[in-house]
């Protein structure tokens, strides 16, 4: 199993749609890059410890290239605001990709290098690419919390759609028990 680590605003939204994705085993919402040890959400939300809201994925790169994964990051969220996802605004809502290694960094440049040269988007990518760094596990009520909450409002309303789009863009990536 390969790791892959994203942030693409709220977690909640993130997480869902890997969730979905063949030869992806398991999606963890936590956070990463900042200085404070073993944050909590409470201390994160105010956007002054440095961490991101991330997902970190296990997948199996026979099945799910991170090429692949890195297509389904930047189709998901809007890479091009910086610190902020919709209504979320902060730096813990921004957008990045924590490399493991150098082939992962490399190809996230290429990516972004490819979606800027094919004007995917309307305005420059700002999404940050850094290395990895200690991963803290969020709370157990974040873990698969569209899963547990679905007709919540912000599920019902932010992540369905989402989802829904997602679907039908990917449904050659999306696990078949979703499409029937």
């Amino acid at each position: 199993m390969q790791i892959a680590t994203f942030g693409g605003g709220c977690f909640w939204c993130t997480e869902a749609v890997f969730q979905t994705l063949n030869g992806v085993s398991q999606v963890t919402s936590g956070y990463m890059g900042g200085d404070l040890k073993h944050p909590t959400y409470m201390e994160i939300c105010n956007g002054d410890t440095g961490h991101a809201e991330v997902v970190q994925i296990s997948f199996d790169e026979n099945l799910i290239s991170f090429s692949e994964l890195l297509l389904v990051f930047f189709k998901t969220h809007n890479p091009t605001t910086l610190n902020r996802q919709g209504n979320d605004v902060g730096t813990q809502y921004r957008s990045v990709v924590f490399y493991e290694n150098e082939e992962q960094k490399e190809q996230t440049q290429k990516m972004i290098a490819d979606l800027t040269k094919q004007h995917i988007f309307d305005k420059p990518i700002a999404t940050e690419v850094s290395p990895a760094a200690e991963f803290y596990e969020a709370e157990d009520y974040h873990q698969n919390y569209y899963g547990h909450n679905p007709s919540k409002p912000y599920c019902a309303f932010v992540i369905q759609p989402k989802l829904n789009k997602f679907v039908a863009d990917f449904k050659d990536k999306v696990k078949s028990a979703l499409l029937e």
